[in-house]
């Protein structure tokens, strides 16, 4: 891909296109949005293919490519809070939720929900990336820029502060 194979990129576009759309829908139940991300995702990948440093940084084609469809849902969903309209007679809510909160509330429901989201942000964004987009250590890490030992330390944390509130 990285030298303009159109073959190579139908081959990753084929392979990894139905797994990204289950991926995405289970995040965001807007089928429009979910196409939108899918559609800059691969339009990213294409061009952008001869950066991937791949396993020369621990990294995978398909970590890389979620990470760059997480993004693009994440932007897709600031672009929606950024144009919508609030209804006429509600006032504007102190602080609005962040992009990752309303992926999150489509996502996860009930007491495990609260209390997902009762976490602290840097827990729930090791514990979402490694739960719920199921990613390895290593490339939660890569996604957070963070090193594997936090990311580890910050799992652990998460998890048993989740046990503590489902309890």
């Amino acid at each position: 891909m990285a030298k303009g194979d159109r073959a190579a990129f139908e081959e990753l576009y084929r392979r990894t296109s139905p797994w990204m759309a289950v991926r995405l829908r289970r995040r965001c139940v807007d089928e429009q949005i979910v196409a939108e991300v899918m559609q800059e995702t691969y339009l990213a990948v294409w061009r952008a293919a001869g950066a991937f440093a791949g396993t020369a940084v621990g990294g995978t084609a398909t970590g890389w490519l979620w990470t760059i469809a997480a993004r693009r849902l994440v932007d897709a969903f600031r672009r929606r809070a950024h144009h919508a309209e609030p209804p006429p007679a509600a006032a504007p809510p102190d602080v609005a939720p962040a992009a990752e909160e309303l992926a999150l509330a489509g996502t996860v429901d009930g007491d495990v929900g609260d209390a997902l989201r009762c976490l602290a942000p840097e827990l729930r964004q090791v514990l979402q990336a490694m739960v719920l987009d199921g990613l390895s250590v290593r490339e939660t890490a890569v996604l957070l820029g963070l090193p594997e030992g936090t990311v580890k330390t910050r799992a652990r944390r998460a998890r048993i502060e989740m046990r503590r509130a489902l309890a």
